[in-house]
């Protein structure tokens, strides 16, 4: 299993509407260890989320290659939570594991939601939750299944600086506890500010 994430001269055009080529990311080279975790900051349109599509597997790259991690051991958060309204937070957190078959799907989303404080909020249909409240159940499926890559992108980019922060350090704890790899797009300082390094992706090259 891969213990490093490295991206090696990734390039991504994409057509515009008179058929020109608008290159987004001009050979992006960068390594990511196990237990760090990387910020990737930048303009809104520089393409910090076509780099973790990439990373992800969710797009091909024009050029270049990366670590490939199985999907199974890809965790995302994004800014918008995708989750099932008509489902409960518990539901929801313990979905991905329930469609792998597992026995333990309920008892571990429990155990997540408890410790994101969320214990009392189990049962509670997430369209009921507030935007913080969702996000956390988001976090909390993404991690369900111990993935080893997480994802994430503007994972606080609708919150108050308050959850921001609380959500950025689950994040972080849970990369540094198990021993994991995380890459977070994100254009709040603050969260920037929790993670070990600080990437600027900028007219498609990224800077330290």
């Amino acid at each position: 299993m891969p213990d490093a994430l490295e991206v090696v001269d990734l390039r991504k055009s994409f057509a515009a509407p008179n058929g020109e080529r608008i290159e987004v990311l001009r050979g992006l080279t960068f390594t990511v260890n196990a237990g760090e975790c990387v910020a990737i900051t930048g303009p809104s349109g520089s393409g910090k989320s076509t780099l973790l599509h990439l990373v992800g597997g969710l797009d091909t790259a024009d050029h270049g290659s990366l670590t490939t991690f199985r999907r199974e051991e890809i965790g995302f958060v994004f800014q918008f939570h995708y989750l099932l309204p008509d489902l409960s937070a518990l539901e929801n957190v313990a979905l991905p594991l329930l469609i792998r078959r597992r026995g333990v799907a309920y008892q571990t989303a429990r155990h997540l939601l408890d410790s994101s404080g969320l214990g009392d909020r189990l049962d509670h249909p997430v369209s009921h939750l507030s935007g913080g409240e969702q996000q956390r159940v988001a976090v909390a499926r993404a991690l369900i299944t111990k993935p080893r890559l997480v994802l994430a992108d503007e994972p606080t980019g609708n919150l108050d600086p308050s959850i921001g922060e609380e959500i950025g350090k689950s994040l972080l704890s849970y990369v540094r506890a198990h021993s994991r790899i995380a890459l977070i797009a994100t254009h709040s300082p603050a969260l920037a500010e929790l993670c070990d390094r600080v990437l600027v992706l900028e007219g498609g090259r990224l800077s330290a």
